[in-house]
């Protein structure tokens, strides 16, 4: 060991303030919210932006780097408090910062435990850098989007770059989204990690060295932020600080979605919308790609194949179906050919420039030309195009290829020599090249397609789809995992990723069901379609050339199956929406690993899910257990945390306490120390849902689509257990009403009496909103009785649901009327 390793570790390792004080090498500056340290060529600036939020910075001595972000909101990025100073740092209310004379850093919490410390210093390579964090045999790491690959990222590299990847596979990488944000997890400790450099960014989680994780870029700024919990839901809700929540989506965006490449003409459509009404297939959505469009042009229709498109939009409307089209952000290159989005856009300079001229690359209209949506200017302009779309009822929108793809270089996207003009406000306003800018491309053309719909219609959420962002994207736009493959492991790799999404943010993203590349068997689709239905866009999306897949293509008995799958969505849809609601304020995903609800299943703390694939959480309380290996034949384990869990088909209740005595060690699961897992056999049409003991679910009565009224009581199905509580949300689905108080919440909460019998407390609504139901129903799950349904009737129930509380014995249901609040 050399004497700077054997400093290393005395003063990033034990955290001896004597090391400032014996090294001279460095110059420190203590600020209100943190310290500058300075040697002869660089300055490590470290923030505190709250008690738990530090950021860090490193730039060239006397040469700050640019202050500004298109990831991270301004209010949250400039955001300081006060710090208490140390000799060779400062300490917030939970955390410590240590900085040695070379500049390490190292981070603790208030006990001493290290949170995250350098194992070198920051390594310059011309204008890149490498960053290097120890690492331990025990650290898990999750996020980045929708990388493929398993959940937990310990071992894996990846490299950031927006990229156009048909038909990618489980190593494949880079693909769609560059999403610098992970989650590191050490012995029940979770930090979050947001690297904010937009540039080809990489990230090695042990691939390389074991003890070691490091990040860096070919160019741009070292600034990165760290999130602290010590909870993992706690990181998720400060990345929803920092970069903000996924929006509350308009409800229809939450029901069933049909969709292939293509449906053309337009009486195939038309003869889709008439099926799936025929069949009582609930669905809200039908969506229109490229072949609408008059020879791939974007913003055009079709005259010959899609006659009369207003009126074509207003019969589906009038069907309840929303229609969203798709909007490549390519425009072709038609100098003085009449095409409006070219003529307005080059008579205002809006297009990227490579050696002074407009960059022209090859996508599906042929040759075309780019907007530069660096400029705010140029996104106003976008926003504009999409006027006639509006008034002809279009109800969402998506962007595809905006990577972007260019069919052109064996790179799939625009040369790094193409120039954008940074208008920004918060930005200095500079010229930039591709390298900067490509991965923030995507997400500022939704960005663009997101704000435009605000503009012609302020009052109404808009919907968009984009396949290309970068984090903080999900305040524009939800996604999708891209071109994936009609396979059995592209089914199971759709778990991980979209858990990772939610992580990063993108609480509202789906994976094609069934798969885009190539035809999945009847059985293949029938499974892919029962595990959509608790996933948050539930859309069934197709490659041209590959067999249909709308839900009747393999006769009565497997379309019985899916439909049943799809009719279970709907009647969960309170459920849903209330879940989506609350992350629009929390930003807790919809989807989530086990280890969000359960950080601390295992004894060792390692996340559950780690044993147990398959598995995750569809809002607080439903827990899917899909087999790991959707297409094994053979029993799997699935692995309940610790409680009361019930079967959400049959209610049959699933005691899995763990007692402390050695007697009942026979019940432990030796690998976590908790209970043993159930084993479940597959069969076809059944795919494991449980729900945990104390949830209190709302559920609807089923309709065919969100716009229509429900028939009957909201039904709050009881599934008692400690901690017993439930919410519902409603509000009119489409508007921003309820940021002016239209809106219906209720809390309850439940409790079991010694002689069984279960009280249900109704807490006071809040807000103007009057719902669509008119009785409650109480259902209680888990309880042999030998009672019928009473109704308001036949229980002595006087008061109405307004702080009142109902109590259910000898019923395993009970109905009454409400009164409006």
């Amino acid at each position: 060991m050399n004497v700077s390793q054997a400093s290393f570790l005395i003063c990033s390792l034990l955290l001896s303030s004597a090391c400032s004080q014996a090294e001279t090498s460095t110059n420190s500056h203590h600020t209100d919210s943190g310290i500058e340290v300075s040697d002869q060529t660089d300055t490590l600036r470290v923030d505190a932006l709250r008690d738990d939020v530090l950021r860090v910075r490193l730039y060239p001595l006397g040469h700050p780097a640019e202050d500004a972000s298109w990831a991270v909101l301004p209010q949250a990025r400039t955001a300081h408090i006060a710090v208490t100073s140390s000799d060779d740092g400062f300490k917030t209310s939970a955390l410590a910062v240590h900085i040695g004379s070379d500049l390490k850093l190292t981070v603790t919490d208030l006990a001493g435990h290290i949170l995250q410390s350098d194992a070198a210093p920051i390594a310059r390579d011309g204008a890149g850098f490498h960053i290097n964090k120890i690492k331990s045999p025990e650290d898990h790491f999750f996020g980045l989007g929708d990388k493929p690959g398993p959940l937990d990222r310990a071992g894996e590299s990846f490299v950031m770059w927006n990229t156009d990847n048909f038909g990618w596979q489980e190593s494949t990488d880079p693909i769609y989204k560059s999403i610098p944000f992970f989650l590191e997890m050490h012995e029940g400790r979770t930090l979050g990690v947001l690297f904010d450099n937009t540039f080809r960014t990489w990230f090695d989680f042990g691939h390389e060295r074991t003890d070691r994780y490091t990040f860096g870029a070919p160019g741009g700024p070292v600034d990165y932020y760290l999130l602290y919990g010590p909870e993992p839901k706690h990181v998720v809700e400060t990345y929803a600080w920092l970069t903000g929540p996924t929006p509350l989506p308009p409800l229809w965006a939450l029901g069933y979605q049909q969709s292939r490449y293509s449906y053309t003409p337009r009486a195939r459509l038309e003869e889709v919308a008439a099926r799936l009404r025929a069949d009582q297939i609930p669905t809200d959505v039908l969506w229109l790609d490229i072949d609408f469009q008059e020879k791939n042009r974007p913003f055009t229709v079709d005259p010959q194949t899609f006659p009369d498109f207003p009126g074509l939009i207003h019969k589906m409307t009038a069907e309840h179906f929303h229609t969203i089209v798709i909007t490549d952000l390519h425009i072709a290159h038609l100098p003085n050919q009449g095409y409006a989005p070219y003529d307005s856009g080059e008579a205002g300079d809006r297009f990227v420039k490579l050696h002074g001229q407009e960059y022209v690359g090859t996508v599906w209209p042929g040759p075309s030309v780019f907007p530069d949506f660096t400029q705010k200017s140029t996104r106003d302009w976008w926003g504009t195009l999409y006027k006639q779309f509006d008034a002809d009822g279009v109800a969402g929108f998506w962007n595809d290829m905006n990577e972007p793809a260019v069919f052109t270089y064996p790179t799939k996207t625009m040369p790094d020599d193409v120039q954008h003009r940074i208008d920004e406000p918060g930005f200095v306003k500079r010229t930039a090249p591709h390298t900067e800018i490509h991965n923030v491309y995507g997400m500022e053309n939704s960005r663009a397609t997101w704000d435009g719909q605000l503009a012609l219609r302020p009052n109404v959420r808009p919907f968009v789809m984009t396949r290309a962002s970068y984090a903080g994207g999900q305040r524009y736009a939800s996604t999708w995992t891209g071109d994936n493959s009609s396979t059995w492991n592209h089914l199971r790799q759709t778990t991980p990723q979209l858990l990772n999404l939610g992580l990063s943010g993108f609480a509202m993203s789906g994976a094609d069901v069934g798969g885009f590349a190539g035809s999945p068997s009847p059985a293949l689709l029938t499974s892919w379609l029962m595990l959509s239905a608790f996933q948050p866009i539930d859309r069934d999306h197709s490659a041209k050339g590959t067999r249909d897949h709308e839900p009747w293509v393999d006769g009565p008995e497997q379309e019985a199956i899916r439909r049943r799958y799809i009719e279970e969505r709907y009647r969960l849809m309170p459920y849903l929406y209330t879940t989506a609601e609350e992350t629009s304020r929390d930003g807790l995903p919809i989807v989530r690993p086990l280890f969000l609800e359960f950080p601390h299943a295992t004894s060792d703390n390692h996340p559950l899910d780690s044993d147990a694939p398959g598995e995750f959480f569809f809002g607080p309380s439903i827990l899917v257990a899909a087999s790991p290996s959707p297409d094994e034949v053979a029993p799997y384990e699935v692995h309940l945390p610790q409680g009361i869990w019930y079967d959400y088909w049959t209610g049959e209740k699933l005691d899995r306490r763990v007692a402390v005595g050695a007697r009942d060690l026979e019940i432990r699961d030796a690998a976590n120390n908790g209970p043993r897992p159930v084993m479940v056999q597959p069969k076809e049409g059944e795919l494991p849902v449980y729900v945990k003991g104390g949830s209190i679910v709302p559920m609807a009565p089923l309709v065919q689509s969100t716009e229509e009224r429900p028939v009957g009581p909201l039904t709050l199905r009881v599934f008692p257990g400690d901690n017993c509580e439930g919410t519902v949300y409603q509000d009119d689905g489409v508007s921003y009403d309820f940021r002016k108080g239209s809106f219906f919440r209720q809390h309850f909460t439940c409790s079991v009496a010694a002689d069984g019998a279960v009280t249900v407390s109704m807490a006071k609504p809040e807000g103007s909103f009057r719902p669509w139901w008119t009785s409650l129903r109480i259902e209680l799950v888990g309880r042999k009785t030998s009672g019928t349904e009473k109704t308001g009737r036949n229980q002595p129930i006087t008061a109405t649901p307004l702080g009142s509380a109902v109590t259910v014995t000898n019923a395993e249901s009970v109905t009454f009327p409400v009164a409006a609040n």
